[in-house]
């Protein structure tokens, strides 16, 4: 389609505006991309979860309101939580930017449709939620120019990624379990 970005050229130029002291949550395909773009011990992954990622990204905004959190959902995991919208923007955490890459489609599970594919408004949705801060974009240069300065400004900041659909891909998703995954979110919630 066209004025679709591709989802790693996004996360490359969001990577670039991404500290070492940042938490990030990736979730499902996203994931894999993220961690191949800025492997780091903050990244933690809610693989697993499907739908949960919002949830889980706003427990570790309150409790680490030093830190800034990203969370990287996607659009059929946040049609099931979307009722977590509502909660992020009555907490109102100043360190949360949530981004949604959306493809209209289910990756995890083959590319299928999520329903109200081409019709859902998902930054309509963070708007009417009360979110501060919403934007869309298509437009990759768009983007590049403008996202340092979405997570400059005090969240929470919900940022729609209208990308193109990869369709069905073979993952190996026990790169996204073991060991570093519970050692993450150890280091994501220590107290420093």
């Amino acid at each position: 389609m066209a004025g679709m970005m591709k989802r790693d050229e996004c996360l490359k130029a969001l990577a670039r505006h991404v500290t070492d002291a940042d938490i990030v949550l990736p979730v499902y395909s996203t994931a894999f991309d993220w961690i191949d773009i800025r492997p780091h011990p903050l990244n933690y992954l809610s693989h697993g979860a499907m739908g949960l990622a919002s949830s889980h990204a706003l427990g570790l905004a309150l409790g680490r309101p030093d830190k800034r959190i990203i969370v990287l959902d996607g659009d059929g995991s946040l049609l099931m939580n979307l009722g977590s919208l509502v909660t992020i923007a009555a907490a109102a955490p100043p360190n949360l930017y949530h981004f949604v890459c959306q493809n209209g489609t289910y990756e995890a599970n083959g590319g299928h449709p999520i329903p109200g594919r081409g019709r859902v408004d998902f930054g309509g949705f963070a708007r009417s939620a009360g979110y501060r801060a919403v934007y869309e974009f298509s437009d990759l240069k768009i983007f590049e120019q403008q996202v340092g300065a979405v997570l400059s400004e005090p969240g929470p900041v919900f940022a729609d990624l209208k990308i193109a659909s990869s369709g069905p891909q073979e993952r190996d998703y026990t790169r996204l379990h073991g060991p570093h995954v519970r050692k993450a979110f150890r280091d994501a919630l220590a107290v420093r």
